[in-house]
């Protein structure tokens, strides 16, 4: 009996020293899947939002060696009092004003400040679709009616084989992908998983096999498509996103602070939703965009690209809010009205014609109740409107 005790003895130390070694081992995943796990939680959400280098694995994008290239400061001026309680009610942390390319009102709430770099989410997607015209421009890429599988071969034989690079510019892939935020078994989060614990997004994507219509024939939100348009970025260049951002859109546009991306376990962006930068400038983005793809002289994206990325030329259903090339048209919108939305409240609006750009960002955790979206442009309009003199 003596001999088993001591056996016993051994054997389960060799276990607790095993689950030491393990649980070392682990323990980043450990950590970041507990992160991810707590990310929108009420307490924590506003927190995580400017610090998701300290949940996920993350790549530095370079902001390159030109200078920065300083927003001007406008006439300061006083939104309507509806913006005030729909900061409130949205549970908005930043928000940042341009009219004719200066800034008019800029504030930071629930204990942020302008040097935090937030979570675009989806607005990450509108920053992939200029590099896209970019390369097309440059024939890097020869047609948006390429087949992905041209320069993504490894999605042969998955639900992608047979879509266009235009079909997965436009969401309508037909692919089979659960979008539900809120469970926690949808594809959404089983993908969220497989980045927190160093998985290969396109190990992922690759064996999605499942198709629901055929590729261009309707428009379903399917945030997995814009990971394959990564993929067909990189296939196209032999290059990685985070590098190539840098490069063609960052660095020309001097922003005040290094972004980042978040990436998976091989070091591939999360092109979907993983750019991290700060509000003022995301509002740098979007007035290039309002500037037809220029800055400072400089022609960052292709004129035709804006115009044609920011149209609404994706099936969608009549009546339904449009949508272009990873860029959003608002129901109603006027000629050169568009944004990049990303859930939680993170908008980068656009209108041209009184050259407006709003950029805010968000930790509200009822962004999916009906009529919030109305909501938010409702008020992106109001404050287009004031600071253009009520016209």
């Amino acid at each position: 009996m003596r001999t088993f005790g001591k056996w016993l003895g051994r054997v389960l130390l060799a276990l607790l020293v095993a689950a030491v070694v393990i649980g070392l081992w682990k323990r980043e995943e450990i950590a970041r899947l507990l992160a991810v796990n707590s990310l929108f939680s009420e307490e924590k959400i506003v927190h995580n939002f400017s610090h998701m280098d300290g949940a996920f694995l993350y790549a530095p994008v370079s902001r390159g060696d030109g200078l920065t290239s300083e927003l001007p400061y406008g006439p300061e001026t006083e939104l309507p009092e509806t913006v005030d309680n729909w900061i409130a009610a949205r549970d908005v942390t930043s928000l940042v004003v341009l009219k004719d390319g200066a800034i008019v009102y800029e504030n930071y709430f629930q204990g942020t400040g302008p040097e935090d770099r937030r979570i675009s989410w989806s607005v990450a997607k509108s920053y992939l679709s200029a590099l896209v015209g970019i390369l097309l421009d440059e024939g890097k890429i020869a047609s948006l009616d390429d087949q992905v599988t041209k320069y993504a071969p490894t999605l042969k034989g998955s639900a992608y084989d047979g879509a266009s690079l235009r079909n997965v510019l436009h969401m309508a892939s037909g692919v089979t992908f659960d979008e539900d935020y809120l469970d926690y078994d949808s594809d959404i989060n089983r993908m969220g998983r497989v980045v927190a614990l160093g998985g290969r997004l396109d190990d992922f994507t690759a064996e999605l096999t499942e198709t629901f219509t055929e590729p261009g024939s309707q428009w379903q939100y399917v945030s997995i498509d814009t990971h394959v348009i990564g993929m067909v970025v990189r296939g196209a260049t032999g290059r990685g996103i985070p590098e190539l951002l840098s490069e063609k859109v960052i660095a020309p546009l001097g922003l005040e602070y290094a972004p980042y991306y978040i990436v998976d376990g091989s070091s591939t962006a999360f092109v979907l939703g993983g750019l991290n930068m700060t509000t003022r400038d995301y509002a740098r983005f979007g007035q290039m965009y309002a500037q037809g793809g220029q800055w400072n002289g400089q022609q960052v994206v292709p004129e035709a690209w804006v115009q044609a990325s920011t149209s609404p030329t994706a099936p969608t259903a009549d009546g339904q809010i449009g949508y272009g090339y990873q860029w959003w048209i608002p129901v109603g919108a006027a000629d050169g009205e568009y944004m990049a939305r990303g859930i939680y409240g993170q908008y980068i609006y656009v209108d041209t014609a009184r050259d407006v750009v709003i950029a805010t960002n968000a930790a509200d955790r009822k962004f999916r109740e009906a009529g919030v979206s109305d909501q938010n442009i409702e008020i992106f309009r109001e404050i287009a409107t004031s600071v253009s003199g009520g016209t």
